[in-house]
């Protein structure tokens, strides 16, 4: 039976900072092995417990002493212990990069949700269902997602601007300077825009960087400058008989302007329609085959034009929100935008109830 003592002079040694856990146990357990070995070695003296605890005392406080045939033993312990505190120093040094790689992807993934999050207060709805709209494949859809997330964030600030400066009162110098940023931030969305065609013009067309409730009033991409006028005269009252006159003529070159390219969206549509229907029919022949490729390349051209579509819908509401900016006053123009932003946002949080409502 093997029997452990402790005494008070191995004490100060298990409760020392010096040893590691590990090397305890290492030194005990090898201590009791390397004794074993002893004890099945023919032996010509006996040893009692009072020489076995002097023994275990004299290798806990003197582990680097050397006293004749103790020597070789506590070489062995002080190697077994230098490779056990080796491997602890490991352990810990596995441990704490461990730590800080989870600590790492806590902080990463928490900016991710913090992301998403703000992408879906501010519209931006990314899916995962594979459409190529929506991919990541660098087509151009995600990149210009962000763009227009960081663009929307920067609108509501300079808003937020232009609301304080309005309610406080500020001179026509100062509101003139944040209502110009406005309008010229407006014309940063138009570029980006033009550049996301050039890439996925069906993204831009379809508006899934819009929310729900702002892709019912979608059109060609975008809002129409014709309605949005509609909207904004009874917010700018009093208006001049001369400001009502010039608004209400480009309410209706606005329109015309609308009805021409829906019109030319519309025969494009039915043109695309006619030259897909043409390459129907029994496939098989080199002839067919043939036929197939003519028709889907005529398609392919056709779709190009699209892009232009797009282009000069874009040009028409630039045109539109610069023309209402050099009829109106410039207190007229900033009660002009504030209306344009509040409505846009309110069509957002309706789309946010509408998400949220409770489903039976």
């Amino acid at each position: 039976m093997f029997s452990l003592k402790l005494t008070h002079q191995a004490l100060p040694l298990l409760t020392s900072n010096f040893c590691d856990p590990y090397e305890i146990a290492s030194f005990y357990l090898g201590d009791y092995q390397d004794s074993n070995m002893e004890d099945a070695s023919p032996r010509t003296d006996s040893s009692t417990d009072a020489d076995t605890e002097d023994k275990m005392s004299n290798q806990l406080q003197g582990i680097g002493a050397s006293d004749g045939s103790d020597k070789s033993r506590d070489q062995k312990t002080l190697r077994r212990l230098a490779q056990n505190r080796e491997a602890a120093r490991k352990s810990r040094l596995r441990k704490k990069a461990y730590v800080q790689q989870l600590e790492s992807s806590r902080m990463k993934l928490t900016q991710l949700e913090q992301e998403l999050q703000r992408a879906r207060q501010q519209g931006i709805f990314i899916s995962s269902s594979g459409d190529q709209s929506q991919s990541i494949g660098g087509n151009g859809a995600l990149a210009f997602d962000v763009e227009y997330a960081r663009w929307l964030e920067e609108h509501n600030k300079r808003i937020n601007e232009l609301r304080g400066a309005v309610n406080s009162h500020a001179g026509d110098g100062e509101l003139r300077i944040i209502v110009d940023g406005v309008v010229s931030q407006h014309d940063d969305i138009f570029r980006i825009k033009g550049d996301a065609a050039k890439a996925d013009v069906f993204h831009i067309l379809s508006g899934m960087w819009k929310t729900p409730a702002e892709r019912c009033f979608l059109w060609l991409g975008g809002f129409r400058s014709s309605e949005l006028l509609k909207l904004l005269i009874n917010q700018l009252e009093p208006l001049t008989e001369q400001q009502l006159l010039a608004i209400n003529n480009l309410q209706q070159s606005s329109q015309q302007a609308e009805d021409a390219l829906s019109q030319g969206m519309e025969a494009l549509q039915q043109s695309l329609a006619e030259t897909l229907a043409g390459s129907l029919g029994p496939t098989g022949s080199s002839g067919n085959v043939a036929n197939y490729m003519g028709q889907m390349a005529m398609a392919m051209g056709k779709l190009g034009t699209l892009e232009g579509f797009i282009r000069q819908a874009d040009n028409l509401r630039q045109q539109t929100l610069q023309q209402m900016h050099r009829i109106l006053t410039t207190r007229q123009s900033a009660r002009a935008l504030l209306a344009i932003s509040d409505y846009f946002s309110r069509l957002r949080a309706l789309s946010s109830l509408w998400l949220a409502r409770p489903r039976e």
